[in-house]
């Protein structure tokens, strides 16, 4: 239980920048049916002073995905209650605060990871949610590791005081890339803290790094870029829990899923152009284990058409 709600799995797909609008959540429903998958992360500014229009690609849910969780960036309380109470009209079933993003422009705003040593406003931020929704509120934070930023104990009381409805924690530090093994332990500090449920994020993306989230005690795990091209991997990993056989689609299959993605981005984006572009973003991941996997990317790159990419993806997934 997360918060007033209730979800019948405890596996997540996380917020991806560039990846996680719409379409992509349709095809991770429509595979895996996850508890909830999440947003790209939407600056509060977007949301408030954006036109829905302009913000569609952040903020549509599409009528055939699951739960969705909408990941918010922000600094500024008051500019936090309004974006926290627009989402919560626009259908939103849970609210996440990012407080992990690495990237220099967010925390030079003071959002993002900047957030975790800057106790007292994140107390404010979070309680500004609350008092403007209903929904489960959530924050999604980075861990210490080998850094001088010492804020775990402090975070834990903070998101204890605040009233945040449950914790996800991605086992790195901010400074740290994805070469940095996760930090289980980090994780199970807050476990053991928390009282509320804490999400575990991080290298999950089969069943043996599933089993070792798990071990940490977590009420719930969160998949990430793994989740990227193959939709169907947590539906993979519920039925491998559960001693259940299951079948990947085909290399031809995933070519037809890589194309749906695709049409439905140029939908929602009404966009051609700028569909294939962001597809070229996310081809590489379809093409996991597919032969002439470079010869694939390098075309795809190449091409700036929805005709083209479609005879590239039949000659290359067959």
């Amino acid at each position: 239980m997360l918060g007033n709600k209730i979800f019948p799995v405890n596996i997540i797909q996380g917020p991806l920048a560039g990846i996680s609008s719409a379409p992509f959540r349709r095809l991770t429903w429509k595979y895996s049916q996850p508890a909830f998958s999440c947003t790209e992360m939407i600056s509060c500014k977007t949301v408030i002073h954006q036109s829905k229009t302009l913000a569609e690609r952040f903020i549509k849910k599409d009528s055939e995905e699951g739960p969705v969780s909408f990941q918010l960036a922000g600094s500024d309380p008051l500019e936090l209650a309004e974006a926290t109470k627009r989402v919560t009209d626009y259908g939103a079933d849970l609210i996440d605060l990012n407080c992990g993003c690495p990237v220099k422009k967010i925390r030079n705003k003071g959002a993002g990871s900047r957030l975790l040593t800057e106790s007292t406003k994140l107390y404010k931020l979070i309680s500004a949610m609350k008092q403007n929704t209903h929904l489960p509120v959530s924050i999604k934070i980075r861990v210490e590791g080998n850094s001088n930023e010492k804020f775990k104990s402090e975070i834990a009381k903070i998101v204890s005081e605040a009233g945040t409805d449950f914790l996800i924690v991605h086992g790195r530090h901010w400074s740290e890339h994805y070469e940095t093994p996760c930090r289980h332990d980090e994780i199970q500090f807050f476990v053991e803290q928390l009282k509320i449920p804490v999400i575990g994020n991080g290298d999950i993306a089969c069943l043996q790094s599933l089993m070792t989230m798990f071990a940490t005690g977590c009420a719930g795990v969160m998949i990430g870029r793994a989740g990227v091209g193959q939709p169907w991997l947590i539906g993979k990993l519920m039925a491998e829990m559960n001693q259940q056989e299951f079948s990947i689609p085909s290399v031809s299959s995933r070519g037809l899923i890589f194309m749906e993605h695709v049409l439905e981005l140029t939908k929602l984006l009404g966009n051609e152009k700028f569909s294939v572009l962001q597809a070229r973003k996310f081809a590489k991941y379809y093409a996991r284990g597919l032969q002439n996997r470079m010869e694939f990317c390098s075309a795809v790159n190449s091409c700036s058409a929805l005709e083209d990419l479609k005879a590239i993806c039949l000659h290359y997934f067959r």
